[in-house]
């Protein structure tokens, strides 16, 4: 076996990169990653002084060396021409088993799942796409970590830098730097025009992908003519991963008038946004102090557990009958961890009651979305528990009204709890697309989100009625047991991040919640997941149509228009025909269902479920809506509404 010596011996050979042959460029560049393997990673190497300070190596490497730094060892690919020299870069760190690269089948789906590694995981991956329009399907696969404050690295092909004319799949306008600009859009961008700049990218990287309030995805751009361009690099200077000490308030005054405002209050909610998830115990702790009813956005259930009494569930434009109940009457609102987003605050009126707003945030900007604001800047965690203190020390949660106001929120709570008990003891449902009585989407969902919670699976839910019924239904008691893309409501989001479970280092068995149109946005799942080994399950909850846009058509205007179709399509015998997939049926009542998604689970790979669910007008077929929505022709009431009130 090689001695740590003579490969430190190698890896300090000197010579101008422009005169080494190629051979010599691929020995060295190996010689590079068989050291930081067997250091047991890159820090080590460079700590223990195996690695030189100053190595000649090109952009592709320097890069992953700068993403290694940063603690990025996962890559997720659809290598083309313009990702060649990084995809023969990574070739050689997986084979001396520093990278791990998995190959994709679409870009948008790929976007989903290294959204999912990151978001569901905590492994920040890389996305690694070639140029023109498989870039543009990543970037806007990239809007969910964008929506949903997920950081992840995005690595485009670009055109070359010295405009010896169109280069094949660039933007065909006589412009420089356009993919830069078109991804500058989204969020932060770094076009690597010159290989020197890469050490100023990976620090703004950094800060954009592990931001500690509003991270989000990163766009490098790669120009096809840079990544093999050679350059002195400064290993000792890359930068590393952001490590950010909690943020708090400097002095006890904002918290102490805080506290003085939500005792004085009798009606409070707390309003715990999707910033919330991971501070459970921080946001209970404020919520019973200040005796607030909570009420929670689709995103963030699990942070109050389900059966805790001051739990109001999901409000929002969705929402339910306890939680849109206790919007509407309170009078002050403690917003936590909220971008207010129009389906979540009732696109700005969910509170017309509210005469101030106290509002924790890391994000200056979410901080003062409303007027009439008290703000609290700083770590979720660390304010919370600060102003919890204050509340506690003033005996805030006994003081006059607040009993009684939790005792009307219990009432709306019992009200919502029986609405949703009749809906799910609900008889199968005769329908016209299926000819035959089937199970109710809401009843479906229920069986399938018990399945989940007996076996201790996480659940995923994709965009549309699925994911609106969904976020009314589950039932968690700790954040991290259900991710429902709301940011941007991404249909084939779920079954896309799926593909996470089977790149992770600790996987967790996970079920996709889709319907028959999210599903079929990126059925590739099928292929991805048996290809890198997902253990998973994927409902497919099939209705024939985009259900979630019927119901609100009929609701605005009486009638449905093109949303749905007369294709009848057995997804079993589909996803069957993959081999690997064991594909069922999942019948058309609560126990057939039950005994397919047991068999599914047992299944020692990757399963589909297949359920009709019913579309109509039967009253004990949804959970209905209980909140104002600018869209349609509400927009003109909602807005007379928005105009009208002071917050």
């Amino acid at each position: 076996m090689t001695s740590y010596s003579a490969l430190d011996t190698v890896a300090r050979q000197s010579g101008s990169p422009a005169a080494q042959s190629p051979a010599s460029w691929l020995d060295r560049r190996r010689e590079r990653a068989r050291i930081i393997a067997r250091a047991g990673g890159f820090e080590k190497a460079i700590a223990c002084g195996l690695l030189p300070k100053l190595v000649e190596v090109t952009l592709s490497e320097a890069l992953v060396l700068g993403l290694l730094k940063q603690g990025v060892r996962k890559y997720l690919a659809i290598f083309g021409h313009g990702s060649t020299d990084l995809g023969d870069v990574l070739r050689v760190y997986e084979e001396e088993g520093v990278t791990q690269t998995f190959n994709c089948r679409n870009e948008v789906a790929m976007a989903h799942a290294a959204t999912a590694l990151a978001w569901q995981y905590k492994e920040v991956p890389a996305v690694v796409t070639s140029i023109g329009p498989g870039a543009l399907q990543a970037m806007a696969g990239s809007l969910a970590a964008a929506s949903n404050g997920v950081g992840v690295y995005h690595i485009y092909g670009d055109e070359t830098t010295f405009g010896e004319g169109y280069n094949m799949q660039q933007v065909p306008k006589p412009e420089q730097g356009l993919f830069g600009r078109i991804t500058a859009l989204m969020g932060r961008s770094y076009v690597l025009h010159t290989p020197q700049a890469l050490r100023d990218a990976m620090r703004q990287g950094g800060q954009t992908v592990f931001h500690p309030y509003r991270a989000g995805p990163f766009y490098l751009l790669l120009p096809l003519n840079t990544q093999p361009a050679p350059l002195t690099l400064n290993l000792a200077a890359l930068p590393g991963r952001p490590s950010l000490p909690a943020l708090s308030l400097e002095d006890d005054g904002p918290v102490k008038a805080a506290a003085q405002l939500i005792a004085r209050a009798p009606r409070v909610v707390l309003k715990a946004g999707g910033g919330t998830r991971g501070h459970d115990e921080a946001v209970r702790r404020l919520a019973e102090a200040a005796g607030a009813a909570v009420v929670l956005s689709p995103g963030s259930s699990g942070v109050l557990p389900d059966a805790h009494p001051q739990n109001m569930h999901v409000g929002g434009s969705k929402g339910s009958i306890s939680g849109n109940a206790a919007m509407a009457a309170a009078e002050l609102v403690v917003v936590v961890g909220s971008r207010a987003v129009c389906q979540s605050d009732c696109s700005g009126i969910g509170y017309p009651a509210a005469k101030a707003v106290v509002n924790i945030n890391g994000d200056l900007t979410d901080l003062l979305h409303y007027n009439a604001t008290h703000a609290l800047p700083g770590d979720i965690s660390a304010v919370c528990n600060r102003l919890a203190a204050e509340l506690e020390r003033i005996g805030a949660a006994g003081a006059v009204g607040k009993a009684e106001w939790l005792a009307e929120c219990a009432a709306h709570k019992a009200e919502w709890a029986a609405f949703r008990a009749e809906r799910f003891a609900a008889e199968p449902v005769m329908d016209e697309t299926f000819g035959r009585p089937v199970l109710s989407q809401p009843a479906a969902i229920k069986v399938v989100a018990d399945f989940a919670r007996r076996i201790g699976a996480a659940k995923l839910f994709d965009a549309g009625d699925v994911q609106a019924n969904g976020f009314q239904i589950v039932e968690d008691d700790r954040t991290g047991d259900t991710f429902t893309e709301t940011g941007a409501s991404y249909m084939g989001f779920a079954v896309s991040a799926l593909l996470a479970s089977g790149l992770a280092e600790a996987p967790r068995y996970t079920i996709a919640f889709t319907g028959d149109g999210s599903f079929m946005m990126n059925p590739q799942i099928l292929i991805d997941a048996i290809e890198h080994g997902v253990r998973g399950m994927v409902v497919i909850f099939d209705n024939r149509r985009m259900a979630a846009i019927s119901s609100l058509q009929v609701a605005q205007y009486g009638a449905t228009f093109k949303t749905h179709d007369a294709v009848a399509v057995d997804y079993a015998a589909l996803a069957g025909s993959v081999a690997g997939v064991l594909a069922l049926h999942g019948g058309f009542t609560a126990d057939r269902l039950t005994a397919a998604l047991a068999r599914a689970y047992a299944h020692d790979g990757f399963s589909v479920v297949h359920v009709p669910v019913h579309a109509g007008d039967d009253p004990l077929a949804g959970l209905g809506a209980w909140g104002n929505w600018n869209v349609g022709n509400w927009c003109e009431e909602v807005q007379d509404a928005w105009i009208a009130q002071d917050l």
